[in-house]
């Protein structure tokens, strides 16, 4: 009989840096989802790889000292080494600068161009050198990107421009008539209301400003822009041929059944990538799911900053099973997650060491103590076996409707629920009450086999998640892992199987003091160097008063305030400034500030400056705020001064 298919992909990481372990979750994620799906019976193909051109990358690698091949070498086998170390079972990694890839690329390219949907231009705009994209002027967030919230640049270069409001009614159509297209739905809700409905500006796809990237082969002063040369790795590295028959595998694989990407690059993939696959008359991917990011200590992981971990060291402090269980279980399925060491600590001793490891080794001690050993059902029910069977067999169920659902944290949850109830199960019966009877033995016995059966259908089901842990429980009970089709039946555990004599711990107790010290040791690595301290403030040229005269400063009173959907950065203010028509003025003031901090207030505006558009909302000037310290606004209060009074 033959499987059905699932293709699952990750993004391909970008071999800029190191991965740290907010990269690394997204690899796990995709992991427990494909074995997930190989459980249930799916051939599955999951590619994951890496993203190698740019300008990003030929700077890091000047610096370096290297070309750009050699040193995306080094950061796509730590890449490749760090998925290894997290026990991933992809089927393929794909590079972009994989020779297959390059001459797909040049040939869609192309393509594109002979058939019209591609044309060369001149582009003018602000460029994020990291995030490899222009910006116009109104998409900016307090002047920065509005992906990363860096500094961009002006960038002025001839171009090719991909035509993209060609396809966007047809993309809109389709994201409308396939709901599960774009999860979570507010990750489709931001792709539609932000930027298909506003309407589309054609894409730049070439640039000449560096060389670090596949030639356009029929005008090579171009090289192709990176995200038309990082998208089509879903579909070359199965096979597809520009213009040709495609492999075997790419007829059976495509479409993709699952983009699995982080949600800061979702425009990317639910825009920009079926308007490539539409104009290349192929069938879009089933499912983009923007996932939510991994945090250190509520914050976003940075090497400047220090708040950064890698994946090998914690599976160092930790092991394996315990990062994988950690940041699966950790991540909710829309908002962003948090990693920190006190949480790792808790979670190790308290979900791992003592519900799942010490129910696992006490069962087995019991069975070893009471029978030699070995486990046998004798029968003798009560009351209380038919709750603890209900809760078990009832596990698969809900852990398939969860994993349906991408709800992975949820399902971990579902299983650890089954290990509880057992646990609980066991302070119910009394074992040890129950050995001090002989009369009782065969209601121990059964006991016992309700216990192990239990713990052998949760490991079956524990199998994406923590594979070798589940391997380890089983081989101590003394049986294999069960299919995933077999956990609706109790009592398939073989009577008469004997359990291992000196069970393994599983996951020791940490003790928080030594582990402070192992932890200080990792942090001390990653630390960033101590700038020294600025001896003075450097300021500004010098100006004449004639060029101070043209900045006009007014005091307003805020009468309105409202957060800017679409700008988490920023504030909607509506101001008296002593005229009859109230001004409006957007503020990046929203990480200081709320509203009802700023109603009733005057502030210090400058009037007289140039209107802007700010996420969709037209900001008519600026209020004055003073940086008072690390990572600290003041807004400037002038309360009691009449508004429209000018400033000198």
């Amino acid at each position: 009989m033959c499987k059905p298919k699932y293709y699952i992909t990750t993004a391909i990481a970008y071999t800029s840096s190191h991965p740290h372990i907010g990269n690394t979750y997204e690899i796990v994620l995709a992991d427990s989802i494909a074995r997930f799906k190989r459980r249930q019976g799916y051939d599955v193909f999951f590619q994951t790889g890496t993203d190698e051109h740019g300008q990003k990358i030929e700077e890091k690698a000047k610096a370096a000292g290297l070309s750009p091949k050699e040193y995306v070498d080094q950061i796509a086998g730590v890449v490749r080494s760090n998925w290894d170390v997290m026990n991933t079972s992809y089927d393929k990694f794909i590079r972009t600068t994989d020779d297959y890839h390059e001459k797909q690329v040049q040939k869609i390219f192309k393509k594109l161009y002979e058939q019209g949907d591609i044309y060369k231009g001149y582009y003018e705009g602000l460029y994020c050198t990291p995030c490899e994209s222009f910006f116009t002027e109104s998409q900016l967030v307090d002047g920065k990107c509005p992906d990363c919230g860096r500094e961009v640049q002006p960038a002025k270069e001839e171009a090719y421009f991909f035509k993209m409001s060609k396809y966007a009614d047809r993309l809109i159509e389709h994201i409308n008539t396939h709901p599960e297209f774009i999860q979570p739905v507010q990750r489709k809700n931001e792709m539609m209301n932000n930027f298909l409905l506003p309407g589309l500006q054609d894409l730049c796809v070439s640039r000449t400003s560096f060389k670090w990237g596949i030639p356009v082969d029929f005008d090579d002063r171009h090289v192709v822009y990176v995200w038309l040369d990082a998208l089509t790795n879903y579909i070359t590295g199965i096979g597809y041929d520009c213009g040709g028959e495609g492999t075997e595998q790419f007829k059976r694989d495509w479409p993709a059944d699952l983009h699995l990407i982080g949600k800061d690059i979702i425009r990317f993939h639910t825009i920009y990538w079926p308007i490539f696959l539409m104009a290349l008359d192929l069938p879009l991917p089933k499912q983009v799911f923007g996932h939510p990011w991994l945090l250190m200590n509520g914050g976003k992981m940075s090497k400047s900053t220090g708040n950064v971990i890698y994946a090998e060291d914690l599976v160092d402090l930790f092991g394996v099973d315990a990062v994988r269980y950690f940041v699966l279980h950790e991540m909710p399925f829309e908002s962003d997650g948090t990693i920190t060491w006190d949480l790792m600590i808790e979670r190790t001793n308290s979900d791992l060491a003592n519900t799942l490891g010490n129910l696992v080794n006490r069962t087995i001690s019991m069975s070893n103590k009471y029978f030699g050993g070995v486990v046998a059902d004798k029968g003798v029910i009560e009351d209380v076996d038919a709750d603890l069977k209900a809760v078990v067999l009832g596990t698969k169920a809900k852990v398939e409707a969860k994993m349906e659902q991408l709800r992975v944290a949820d399902a971990i949850t579902e299983i650890f629920t089954l290990f509880k109830r057992c646990n609980k199960y066991i302070d119910e019966t009394m074992p040890w009450a129950l050995a001090k009877d002989e009369a009782k033995a065969d209601r121990l016995s059964t006991v016992l086999y309700n216990l192990v059966e239990s713990i052998s259908i949760g490991a079956a089901l524990l199998v994406p998640f923590m594979p070798d842990t589940a391997e380890k429980i089983c081989a101590q009970l003394g049986t294999a892992v069960r299919e995933l089709d077999t956990l609706e039946t109790f009592g398939l555990y073989e009577n008469g199987t004997k359990v291992t004599e000196k069970p393994e711990i599983l996951f020791a107790r940490i003790d928080p003091k030594v582990m402070e010290e192992k932890i200080a040791a990792v942090q001390a690595k990653y630390a960033p160097k101590e700038e020294p301290k600025k001896k003075e403030i450097v300021g500004l040229a010098q100006i004449g008063i004639e060029d101070f005269a043209k900045v006009e400063l007014r005091v307003a009173k805020v009468t309105a305030c409202e957060p800017i959907k679409r700008a988490k950065k920023l504030l909607k203010l509506t101001l008296d400034d002593g005229t009859d028509t109230p001004r409006t003025v957007a503020s990046g003031i929203a990480k200081w500030y709320k509203p009802e901090d700023l109603i009733g207030r005057s502030v210090v505006i400058v009037a007289n400056l140039k209107p802007a558009v700010l996420c969709g909302v037209e900001s008519q000037g600026m209020i004055l705020a003073a940086d008072a310290g690390e990572d600290d606004v003041r807004v400037i209060f002038v309360d009691g001064i009449e508004p429209g009074s000018n400033i000198h």
